[in-house]
């Protein structure tokens, strides 16, 4: 099965395509970036347009979303909301099966531990995949490991 990991927000959406067979293998990773000189509305327009072309280009069986943090700043959490229905939206019309894990699942999942840093995460997605560097920026790498969660969650997936 293709696994679709996905790190929403709404500058920078990091995705990543994940084959599932015996051992998960990366296939493609990337961010979708947005532009704050636009307006909001617009920015959620391009992220639903690449995301689209993302489903329709790799054709995954699932996505992996990661569950929105919410710390202190109301009006973030709100704009990273509207990202997360925005992919929520463009997966379900693309009839793609959804799980979604909390930052702390996914660290457990990935390090072992869910108070694990990003660091700590990003060196394990390198081992475990054998790349040879970390995927780049941040928001990609966590959609790895978002994706990565999705096939150790569900290990009898089809080969």
């Amino acid at each position: 099965m293709r696994v679709l990991g996905i790190d929403p927000g709404i500058a920078l959406t990091g995705w990543a395509i994940v084959d599932k067979k015996n051992e998960p293998c990366l296939v493609k990773y990337g961010c979708i970036k947005t532009s704050k000189k636009d307006p909001q509305e617009k920015r959620l327009l391009l992220l639903y347009k690449e995301l689209d072309g993302l489903i329709k280009k790799y054709s995954p069986g699932a996505v992996c979303i990661e569950k929105l943090f919410f710390n202190t700043n109301a009006k973030t959490a709100l704009i990273v909301g509207e990202a997360r229905g925005v992919v929520r939206v463009c997966c379900a019309l693309n009839g793609l099966m959804e799980a979604e894990f909390t930052p702390l699942q996914i660290k457990m999942c990935i390090a072992g531990w869910g108070r694990a840093d990003k660091k700590q995460v990003q060196q394990m997605i390198k081992t475990t995949l054998g790349l040879k560097e970390i995927p780049k920026p941040d928001d990609a790498a966590d959609a790895v490991a978002a994706a990565l969660t999705y096939c150790y969650h569900n290990q009898n997936l089809e080969k």
